[in-house]
């Protein structure tokens, strides 16, 4: 013990493992134990032998590791309910999300506006939809929205029809049937029977679209299954006037070449939409559309489904075939905003 341990009154005691343990007291004690036991808690809590880990005592904080974090924040998204599978989505990295049981797929954001990365990501997600008519087919196009088989297309693409078909990008062929349509926005749900696991799209917002915007379009063409497009949003808001009739419908080119009769700045394109007509808001795109294109899908720089395309100006609106009436780069879209509040409409099995 040195000089300036009795001065300050700490005393020293060495142990059988020749460590010491201090304690500071007024008097030293006259037969010290070993370890020597504080007054406030046992000694085993204050004194162990060098590499022995204590028995009891307040555990180690740990730091809070990518792991921990990861686990916090997901928690948190959890509570804002819809959030959680995008804030999962931002923080692995990944670029799938999950949705009521489908799987949606979104371009990653280093691909961003790469038509390439979009058709990729989106056409498995696009089918071709052939009705059969009292007097003839029908084809166009339809956009898979859960991975049971949900297809959202046009409602003039399956109107009157007894028998629809349906082909996936992959070449598998469904028997669909329809689910519910709503004429006055020119809409349709139809469910393929028996299907599963298919990949749905990722459905995004119209109302942030902007004119100018690039975008891209996929469809069935002339029966061209999974055929890429690409332009640019040129206009919001447009009044395109189709008809509600099934029969009008049928008779104006609904008999095999695809070309539907529809109004817009006082016109008329495609033949006579009779007088039983709608009118709705869409958005006007130039990426080129053509017969078959309808229900099908027109899709931001991100991979998600902005419009449901739904009409085209051809400059040939009156030929007898659809191989002469091309695309001008005048087309029309149903925005998502309206198809997603039409939803619970289309669902319930609404015929109108």
């Amino acid at each position: 013990m040195t000089e300036s341990m009795r001065r300050s009154g700490e005393y020293a005691y060495e142990g059988p493992d020749g460590t010491y343990a201090r304690q500071h007291v007024h008097s030293a004690p006259a037969n010290p134990e070993w370890p020597p036991p504080p007054p406030h808690e046992p000694a085993a809590a204050t004194v162990r032998a060098p590499g022995t880990a204590p028995a009891h005592g307040p555990a180690r904080r740990r730091g809070r590791g990518p792991v921990g974090l990861l686990a916090a924040v997901a928690i948190v998204a959890a509570a804002v309910g819809g959030g959680t599978a995008y804030a999962f989505q931002e923080l692995t990295g990944k670029d799938t999300v999950a949705s009521a049981g489908a799987t949606t797929t979104v371009v990653p954001s280093s691909k961003r506006g790469d038509v390439a990365a979009i058709a990729s990501a989106v056409s498995p997600s696009v089918v071709e939809v052939r009705a059969t008519l009292s007097n003839g087919s029908s084809t166009g196009s339809g956009v898979i929205i859960t991975s049971g088989g949900e297809i959202v297309t046009n409602n003039h693409v399956v109107s009157g029809a007894s028998s629809i078909k349906v082909r996936t990008s992959n070449g598998t062929s469904y028997t669909a049937d329809v689910v519910g349509t709503d004429s006055s926005k020119d809409l349709a749900l139809i469910k393929l029977r028996g299907a599963s696991g298919l990949t749905a799209a990722a459905l995004g917002d119209s109302s942030a679209v902007q004119v100018g915007d690039p975008v891209v379009a996929i469809g069935s063409p002339e029966g061209l299954t999974g055929t890429v497009t690409s332009g640019i949003v040129s206009a919001l808001d447009r009044d395109v006037t189709v008809s509600t009739d099934e029969n009008q419908g049928q008779n104006q080119g609904q008999g095999g070449d695809g070309r539907w009769p529809f109004q817009f700045g006082g016109r008329e394109f495609n033949g006579d939409t009779g007088s039983s007509t709608t009118t709705y808001k869409a958005l006007q795109t130039d990426a080129s559309l053509n017969p078959g294109n309808s229900g099908g899908a027109l899709i931001d720089a991100s991979g998600r489904v902005i419009g449901i395309n739904s009409a085209m100006y051809s400059s040939s609106s009156q030929a007898s075939s659809s191989s002469d009436a091309g695309s001008v780069g005048l087309g029309f879209a149903i925005p998502v905003d309206t198809v997603k509040s039409d939803l619970a409409k289309l669902r319930a099995g609404s015929t109108g």
